[in-house]
């Protein structure tokens, strides 16, 4: 039974048809997301949110999940944020929930922190194969991707400042990722930049072709797989929570992490692969 404020069963179910706002599939220890709405970019409507929170959910508790990678439907966008005709009315009061994700959304607007993952502790590695350009929430849904591949058609930017909506979150995130000034530039400007450009910023890891885009992200989410997960989300979770602290500080929550680490079984078997010469089998 599904309570008032959880995700409803239905859309886990509904992720098997076509057509669907998201498309959600596992495949051995990787989980795929594709944002299928190219018709409007892939843009956000309460269905995606609902889907999407309810996705990292499953991932987070799924422990033969090791990595997630996200990637949009069609040639154009990876994802063009939210929806202004359907999500932003919705939120601002200017249009009446007319289905079951709307009320979802009307109900608890945490949701969408959610499935941006701006408000949701999710410390399994999440690789972007970014199929397109990547605008507003889209491009703040990367901030908070881990590894990120790029087409060369790929353009990024924050174009609240344009239609005088705030973009909640850019001002915490953009700037740990980016300088300041670059940060200022993209948020008071609303322009965008190209993938290129996204790379010498330091904002995507490869700038490959469309073809390459997948399997590049494929080939990521294998090698991190294949290594330790308790090590693995214990990075991730580090990196995380050290931003922010001082030098001590980091160092004292790492060490306490490593230690619970060390009495783990998978590093008993990693121990054991190592003086066995042989490739560690994490299961």
């Amino acid at each position: 039974m599904v309570g008032r404020g959880s995700v409803p069963a239905i859309f886990l179910l509904s992720w098997k048809y076509k057509n669907m706002a998201l498309i959600y599939e596992k495949k051995k220890q990787i989980a795929y997301l594709t944002l299928n709405r190219p018709e409007v970019h892939n843009a956000l409507d309460s269905e995606t949110i609902v889907a999407l929170a309810a996705a990292w959910e499953d991932i987070r508790d799924d422990k033969t999940i090791k990595c997630a990678i996200i990637t949009g439907a069609g040639n154009k966008s990876f994802c063009s944020g939210a929806d202004l005709k359907k999500l932003i009315p919705l939120t601002t009061d200017h249009r009446k929930p007319e289905t079951e994700a709307d009320e979802r959304i009307v109900e608890n607007p945490g949701l969408i922190g959610k499935a941006l993952l701006t408000d949701f502790k999710l410390y399994k590695p999440v690789i972007a194969a970014i199929n397109g350009h990547a605008f507003a929430g889209g491009m703040l849904l990367l901030c908070s991707t881990d590894i990120r591949i790029a087409c060369h058609e790929a353009r990024f930017g924050i174009q609240g400042v344009k239609w005088n909506i705030f973009p909640v979150g850019a001002a915490t995130l953009v700037p740990m990722q980016l300088s300041y000034a670059r940060t200022m530039e993209l948020l008071l400007t609303g322009e965008t930049i190209s993938a290129k450009r996204a790379y010498e910023y330091g904002f995507v890891n490869r700038v490959v072709t469309k073809n390459e885009v997948m399997e590049q992200a494929v080939r990521f989410a294998e090698i991190i797989s294949g290594n330790g997960p308790d090590v693995v989300s214990g990075i991730k979770k580090a990196v995380i929570e050290n931003i922010g602290m001082s030098v001590e500080e980091g160092i004292k929550n790492e060490k306490k992490t490593a230690e619970k680490i060390l009495n783990m079984e998978f590093t008993k078997e990693g121990l054991t692969a190592f003086k066995e010469k042989r490739k560690p089998e994490y299961r």
